[in-house]
């Protein structure tokens, strides 16, 4: 199944970029193509809107993007991204003190309106699909550590997850410093049942990439 998206999602960007590229505007900067490396800082929030006590944690982000300008202000930027997300938490259980984090790998497909007001900045904006690959699961008490660790194979598209996302880029000549900020809005569990999760996504993702 993740051969196959991969597959798919090159494809797509593959053919938008073959349109884009005979169809632009002659005033437009050209098609370019990018890769950026980075991080994630996530959590989790209740999608029933009660507090949910947890830590963000770190994960690791990296991928591709291509750059289409449809005219001088507004552009159409698809990417296709290795993102880690998840949660970490602690607490007390029988007077003893435990930690716990969650490590969620997903597989991100963004396709983002780009709006650049100056050449400098680059608003964006769009949906998320997002393909969850593997879980990872550590709980820590005292001397002892159980790591579980889980990969989707199921191919039911219901265990993806629909997202929104949105920040800016600082373009540096070649070089791009990207600011995001993501929520999901429509999560289903890992193994394919249809059933929504109270605990969704949340992100704030930086990055630096260079274009070509």
């Amino acid at each position: 199944m993740k051969k196959i998206i991969l597959s798919t999602s090159l494809l797509v960007l593959i053919s938008i970029c073959s349109i884009a590229q005979e169809s632009k505007n002659t005033a437009a900067d050209k098609v370019q193509f990018g890769l950026k490396i980075g991080g994630n800082i996530s959590n989790v929030y209740d999608g029933q809107g009660e507090q949910f006590n947890a830590d963000a944690k770190l994960g690791f982000a990296a991928g591709v993007f291509v750059s289409i300008p449809i005219n001088n202000y507004i552009g159409i930027q698809p990417e296709l991204l290795f993102s880690q997300k998840g949660f970490s938490g602690k607490g007390s259980l029988l007077g003893l003190n435990y930690n716990f984090t969650r490590t969620t790998n997903y597989i991100d497909i963004p396709l983002l309106l780009a709006i650049k007001p100056i050449p400098q900045l680059t608003i964006l904006v769009g949906p998320q699909f997002s393909y969850l690959a593997k879980q990872q699961d550590v709980f820590s008490a005292g001397t002892a550590t159980i790591e579980q660790e889980t990969e989707f194979r199921n191919d039911n598209i219901r265990k993806n997850t629909f997202c929104v996302t949105g920040g800016l880029d600082f373009n540096l000549g070649s070089f791009v410093i990207g600011t995001r900020a993501g929520w999901d809005l429509m999560n289903n569990k890992g193994d394919g049942t249809s059933t929504t999760p109270r605990y969704k996504n949340v992100w704030y993702q930086a990055t630096l990439g260079i274009r070509f």
